[in-house]
């Protein structure tokens, strides 16, 4: 009976061993063709490598390595905030350390990048890219496809807001 592929990879060593350099034997160019005439004066990188005792395979690193350098990408469901998500995150993996790369609005769904223990680091690379925002709308009534292209040409760019009315800030115009 064949195995099935989860267990040879979780069974079998795929490590390449080290290899020596009098080992490796030299290849006469001779009988090449033309395209590699000069491949032997070529600055190649040699497969000797010096072994390594330490890390994991992929297949066979210890569950709490993962967390300890972990990136998640979460699909943020609709009403808690991303603080919330990450700390329920921090809760349930019982990590030190957590931290998210953007902040979504409590309403809105989508990917929120969430780094756990030593890969908080990496949150400032990735707090800078930008969100963009996908909705759908629904009319009342049939209208053109040049009316909805002027609409959203309006709102694309820069664009003067008002806040609402009942706000906590101070009522001026921003300029975004």
């Amino acid at each position: 009976m064949s195995k099935k592929v989860g267990e040879i990879q979780r069974n079998e060593d795929f490590c390449i061993p080290a290899g020596d350099k009098e080992s490796e034997s030299s290849l006469s160019p001779d009988q090449w063709p033309l395209l590699l005439k000069n491949y032997d004066k070529m600055n190649v990188r040699s497969s000797h490598f010096t072994l390594l005792e330490s890390g994991w395979s992929p297949l066979r690193r210890p569950l709490n390595e993962y967390i300890k350098y972990g990136m998640i990408n979460l699909d943020k469901p609709s009403n808690p905030s991303s603080h919330e998500v990450v700390s329920w995150i921090k809760r349930i993996l019982k990590c030190e350390k957590t931290g998210h790369a953007g902040t979504l609005d409590p309403k809105v769904t989508g990917a929120l990048i969430i780094c756990t223990d030593r890969a908080t680091r990496l949150v400032k690379s990735q707090q800078n890219a930008g969100k963009t925002y996908v909705g759908v709308l629904r009319l009342h009534d049939t209208v053109s496809q040049k009316k909805v292209d002027a609409a959203l040409q309006r709102l694309t760019g820069p664009c003067f807001q008002r806040p609402p009315l009942i706000a906590c800030r101070e009522a001026s115009i921003a300029y975004s």
